[in-house]
């Protein structure tokens, strides 16, 4: 395809768009991903897989990098990440996850609810 007049600039290959793109799929079809990476590797073309939300959480850089923390949650301890970004003046907070409704009664008071009101709410099944 390199030679082939069709594709030898990009305006070319935008103006044979459909044949390109049937192309590039016959030839990949029998392929598995690895194979098709190794392929555009080895011809120098700029590629990059998506990966199942498995493949992220196994990732070995999130290992390596320690990545992974233990938190505490209802259910008991669990996995969670890091947050993406870091500072070096202080560590992240990696909190127990809250069970369901254990802050509402201390957010409704903060947003100026009395607790007679608050105790209406939950009388009422709104909280």
């Amino acid at each position: 395809m390199a030679t082939d007049a069709r594709f030898d600039t990009n305006t070319r290959r935008s103006d044979h768009r459909e044949e390109l793109k049937a192309l590039i799929e016959e030839i990949f079809r029998p392929l598995t991903a690895a194979q098709v990476i190794g392929r555009l590797d080895a011809g120098g073309i700029g590629n990059a897989s998506v990966n199942q939300i498995a493949d992220v959480w196994n990732h070995p850089q999130l290992a390596a990098r320690r990545r992974w923390v233990e938190v505490g949650s209802p259910a008991g301890p669990i996995p969670a990440l890091m947050p993406p970004a870091g500072n070096d003046s202080f560590d992240c907070r990696m909190d127990p996850i809250p069970a369901l409704g254990e802050h509402t009664d201390s957010i409704l008071a903060e947003l100026g609810y009395a607790a007679a009101d608050i105790a209406r709410l939950h009388e009422a099944g709104a909280v």
